[in-house]
């Protein structure tokens, strides 16, 4: 399983403007930029190099899906946001990586904020936010990373034209980007419920402190996860009975099933927590047991000793065998051989005791 920081942090230092934007420390190099441009009968797919570029191919007759991976060019987000009208707090909010999942309305425009978890090439857990801008004609979504998301199944059905996404407008294809960031939480907890079911079989059959600290991994990690996903109940109720128009009664069928799919991850977070609330239970108890069977045993073994060390520590006393109130056994052929019967004899007989009351 993978570690991670269980709480991100990205933050200004205190008394700097609201307004200021500054680029992540983890942002590097010129983003990616790349534009989608479709409608029912052609569609057009091309990288640039500069976004003074990108916007001059943009057309307002067709669904624009303009994708920015990287955050390490402060100016062409400023330039972007020229161009859109997009307001300078919601370009705050995109460089600031850390920002819980949320929906905003603009006067021609929302700006989303999501959170996508993968697996990267190092099978390496991965959480990435991801922010939506959705106009009439445009789909604006801009990535931390360069090389690493969710969406290409989306690019490969607007290129082979599958399905019903070229037919629909820009808040379809934000429904089918949102759809992909909620759906790749499934094979995520799939893997989180076979370290889990795998923690429990190894607490069975021997606990220990690597299975703890595996148990301990998970539940920070589902932890994460419910921090992750809660807030996107309230995006995607908030688009459903949205009213401004931009979200179309077509699309907020679709976007009712993916609440269904928020609420059914939700049920599965919660069920993994109280399982490994309740495997930390077990895996105690677990210790408790081993620890009162191996007393148990000790205390058999001590009681079993107990006599023999009492005749042992008798017939070691130095007596004089000839005086009339010694002990006789001294002076017989066989009193070495009789000792060692003796003693093997109180052994099984207090064994045979032991078993029929049980407690062996």
């Amino acid at each position: 399983m993978a570690r991670f920081f269980m709480i991100r942090f990205n933050y200004k230092p205190a008394g700097t403007s609201p307004l200021s934007l500054i680029s992540p420390s983890a942002a590097s190099g010129p983003p990616a930029l790349t534009l989608i441009q479709y409608n029912g009968e052609k569609i057009f797919e091309a990288e640039f190099e500069t976004i003074e570029a990108l916007l001059e191919r943009y057309d307002p007759s067709m669904v624009n899906w303009i994708d920015i991976d990287g955050l390490g060019d402060v100016g062409c987000l400023k330039k972007l946001a020229a161009h859109f009208k997009i307001h300078p707090l919601a370009l705050e909010d995109v460089l600031n990586t850390t920002q819980r999942p949320k929906l905003e309305r603009y006067d021609d425009h929302f700006f989303i904020v999501g959170e996508m978890v993968y697996y990267n090439n190092e099978d390496v857990l991965c959480f990435e936010q991801v922010s939506l801008f959705l106009g009439a004609a445009f789909v604006i979504s801009i990535q931390e990373e360069r090389g690493h998301d969710v969406f290409e199944r989306i690019r490969q059905r607007l290129r082979s034209g599958a399905g019903q996404s070229r037919f629909m407008g820009a808040d379809y294809l934000a429904y089918a980007l949102l759809d992909a960031t909620v759906d790749q939480m499934f094979p995520v907890l799939e893997n989180v419920g076979d370290s889990i079911e795998a923690v429990e079989e190894g607490l069975l059959a021997k606990p220990s402190p690597k299975s703890l600290t595996s148990l301990y991994e998970a539940k920070r990690l589902l932890l994460l996860l419910r921090r992750t996903i809660w807030p996107h109940r309230e995006i995607f109720n908030s688009l459903i009975r949205d009213e401004s128009g931009l979200i179309h009664r077509e699309t907020q069928i679709f976007l009712r099933d993916c609440y269904d799919h928020v609420t059914q991850i939700i049920d599965i977070i919660e069920s993994y927590r109280d399982l490994t609330a309740g495997l930390m239970d077990l895996y105690i108890s677990s210790l408790s047991y081993r620890t009162n069977e191996i007393m148990r045993v000790l205390t058999i073994v001590s009681v079993i000793f107990i006599p023999l060390t009492f005749l042992a520590g008798v017939y070691g006393m130095n007596f004089n065998a000839d005086l009339p109130l010694n002990m006789p056994e001294l002076n017989w052929h066989f009193g070495y051989l009789f000792f060692w019967v003796l003693c093997g004899t109180l052994a099984v007989a207090m064994l045979v005791f032991f078993k029929k009351k049980n407690w062996l």
